[in-house]
């Protein structure tokens, strides 16, 4: 693995700036706290731990005291790289998550719903390059993710085990969330 791109937003829509997501005494914060956490616990699956940490969250449209926008560069030690862009600025709902290899590179897409049919797409890069080999897998049937993740945590309970995303996970994804509010 090389590197990870990842993109997520979500559309406006009139009075955006005045629902929970932009109360700060709700919300805890903008659009980074919101959904790039999300952004960083996968770039950390894929990649591992960040090393160095750079980015920015800024308010560019709404006119609400949160971040719409942040803009996130990380590293790892062997330098590997995530770069990472959440907004509530985008529009349309958007997730793509693409993961670069040497040799191949998967695009993920779509969460369902608003943000459109899930996709995997891969590419395979052949040995005389030019236009990979692609090939795209669709999944337009309803998402049951949360049933699925909250089942597990269920069992997690029921088995007194550990459940597979930590607390020492979470606690990463937010010593770089901490990082970045403090390049405001």
């Amino acid at each position: 693995m090389m590197f990870v791109r990842g993109r997520y937003g979500h559309g406006g829509r009139p009075g955006y700036e005045a629902e929970w997501r932009s109360n700060p005494a709700i919300s805890g914060g903008g659009e980074l706290i919101d959904q790039g956490v999300h952004l960083i616990d996968l770039a950390r699956m894929f990649l591992g731990e960040f090393s160095t940490v750079d980015g920015f969250a800024r308010t560019y449209f709404w006119n609400a005291p949160v971040d719409d926008n942040a803009f996130l560069l990380l590293q790892t030690a062997d330098r590997r790289a995530a770069m990472l862009h959440v907004s509530s600025t985008e529009w349309k709902n958007l997730f793509s998550l693409e993961l670069y290899g040497r040799a191949a590179k998967l695009q993920i897409d779509g969460l369902g719903g608003s943000y459109g049919t899930e996709r995997l797409t891969y590419y395979r890069m052949l040995p005389e390059m030019g236009p990979p080999e692609t090939t795209i897998w669709e999944y337009p049937m309803a998402d049951d993710s949360w049933r699925v993740e909250l089942t597990e945590f269920f069992e997690d309970i029921r088995l007194n085990r550990p459940p597979a995303a930590s607390l020492e996970d979470a606690h990463a994804t937010l010593r770089i969330v901490e990082k970045i509010y403090a390049n405001r």
